[in-house]
């Protein structure tokens, strides 16, 4: 039996760098399933997984060591099954852009909500600042202002003129780092800039939609020389969150978890009680009317395919 990490995994084979440098294509052995997760992809990049050959020289991976964490979205807008886009990881960088495309507000805000409950520190990356107009401007600086409120790191970038990205760099040393967004908010740009001998595909901009094309199909995990390594993962349209019950929603929202503590009732749904303190913070503009949105569109996520409206 041999060690290592899966790197690479491609719908139905799993590419595993092993613990002495080699590596091997496997397959899952069986019916290989994780306890209490319903996922179109048992076996995850970044999970580090033990491999056995059978007498065929066919590698199959037989057992996941614990997971440190993971990034988990619905699989799709009609399935029950979720899709984990990575694990272990030790950040997620979420790339969004104010405009070309647009990223909407409810899509950042579950993918944080998400990574807060599943213990994954986020930093959002503003990118294409260079093709930014005034109002763009305006609306950038108001959405640092916010997010850097709540306690998440903002980072202004440009793929196109490079403005950013060594401090971008800088944020990746020795660190699993996820990259995650919409298609066509220049994420394979951005990696491209940072290793540039990936030449990975950049996908172009629907001119009648102002959407970005589909160019990453499965997640891939690239090392980086300075130590550390990138995860690239598909371009996703929505963020479909996954058995989140009610009561906690607040509980990923650090601005809402913080007023949540002075309402009158421990089992506030903060959206009607009387003596809600998050319903007096929303009145008094210290809670901003997107985020508490967003919040709605979780507890309401059994009306299917909000979460894919919005651009």
């Amino acid at each position: 039996m041999r060690h290592g990490l899966v790197i690479k995994n491609t719908g139905s084979w799993y590419q595993v760098r092993t613990d002495d440098g080699a590596l091997v294509e496997c397959k899952i052995k069986g019916n290989f399933r994780l306890k209490g997760i319903r996922s179109t992809n048992p076996v995850a990049v970044g999970d580090r997984v033990n491999i056995e050959e059978n007498r065929e020289g066919t590698a199959f991976i037989v057992s996941i060591d614990d997971r440190d964490n993971y990034i988990i979205r619905r699989a799709s807008n009609l399935s029950k099954e979720s899709h984990i886009l990575a694990a272990n990881v030790d950040q997620a960088l979420l790339i969004v852009t104010v405009n070309h495309p647009q990223t909407n507000l409810i899509f950042i805000d579950r993918f944080l909500a998400t990574a807060e409950a599943y213990r994954v520190p986020v930093r959002l990356v503003f990118n294409k600042i260079d093709l930014y107009d005034d109002d763009d401007k305006e609306l950038l600086q108001g959405l640092v202002d916010l997010y850097t409120y709540i306690g998440y790191d903002c980072l202004p970038v440009s793929a196109a003129t490079g403005e950013g990205v060594d401090s971008l760099r800088a944020l990746l040393h020795d660190k699993v780092s996820l990259f995650a967004g919409n298609s066509g908010v220049g994420k394979s740009s951005l990696i491209n800039l940072i290793l540039p001998g990936l030449h990975l595909k950049t996908g172009a901009i629907s001119q009648s939609h102002h959407k970005g094309m589909h160019t990453t199909t499965f997640s891939e995990m690239f090392p980086l020389p300075q130590g550390g390594y990138i995860i690239d993962t598909p371009g996703v349209k929505g963020f479909g969150t996954i058995d989140f019950a009610p009561e906690e929603v607040a509980h990923f929202f650090p601005e809402i978890f913080k007023f949540s503590h002075d309402c009158r009732f421990g089992n506030c749904t903060h959206r009607h009680e009387p003596g809600c303190a998050v319903l007096k913070a929303l009145k008094e503009h210290r809670i901003s009317a997107s985020r508490y949105a967003s919040y709605l569109s979780i507890i309401d996520d059994s009306t299917e395919g909000k979460y894919r409206s919005g651009y």
